[in-house]
């Protein structure tokens, strides 16, 4: 990985939609299917008050985790993606939708769970801290922080980081900060659970 590289751009984002509205299999994955399965049980509580999900893509872990919240709020930087998104969750009143690219954006809300699923490792390291900090103070004291990155490496892919750097990033904060729950390594992809403290 190169952590001195840019985090990758919205610009970035609209070409893969460009060329496929669905480039990572999301709807038809079985891969993406059992991971889905296994982040919502990793969750603590059958059900949140206010979550948010950083980077919802074309909705389909979005329309999931509707089903856990009372309100879930998705940001994405790609519209088109986002598009599709709106369109899937249309009849769940309760999901709303941003354009925002974090962490140069961040709702003015406080959340009670934050979900950070393939997107980590987007982020330069300068942009990965200051949305370490961004979750935290956003995320009420005891609120959950659920982290769910893709681990293998290839060549062709222009991210700045890898999925367990991601992960250990937020191992590395404060004991005072937050509380790690669960560390759960599957084949191709890691699950880390926080818990805000007071």
């Amino acid at each position: 990985m190169n952590p001195s590289q840019p985090s990758l751009t919205p610009e970035y984002f609209d070409s893969l939609y460009s060329n496929d509205p669905d480039p990572w299999k999301f709807e038809t994955s079985e891969y993406e299917a059992e991971k889905y399965a296994a982040t919502l049980a990793a969750l603590p509580k059958l059900r949140y008050r206010s979550a948010f999900e950083i980077g919802g893509s074309i909705g389909v872990l979005t329309e999931m985790l509707a089903q856990r919240c009372d309100s879930l709020l998705s940001v994405d930087v790609s519209a088109q993606a986002q598009n599709k998104a709106i369109v899937r969750c249309q009849a769940l009143p309760h999901v709303h939708f941003q354009l925002m690219q974090v962490p140069q954006d961040y709702p003015n809300e406080q959340f009670d769970l934050t979900v950070l699923s393939e997107v980590g490792y987007y982020w330069c390291w300068e942009d990965l801290q200051k949305a370490q900090q961004l979750m935290l103070h956003h995320l009420e004291p005891g609120g959950h922080l659920l982290l769910v990155h893709w681990t293998l490496y290839a060549d062709y892919y222009d991210n700045p980081l890898s999925g367990d750097e991601v992960h250990d990033a937020f191992l590395a904060l404060p004991s005072s900060q937050i509380k790690h729950l669960r560390g759960d390594r599957a084949e191709h992809y890691r699950l880390d659970l926080f818990e805000r403290l007071l």
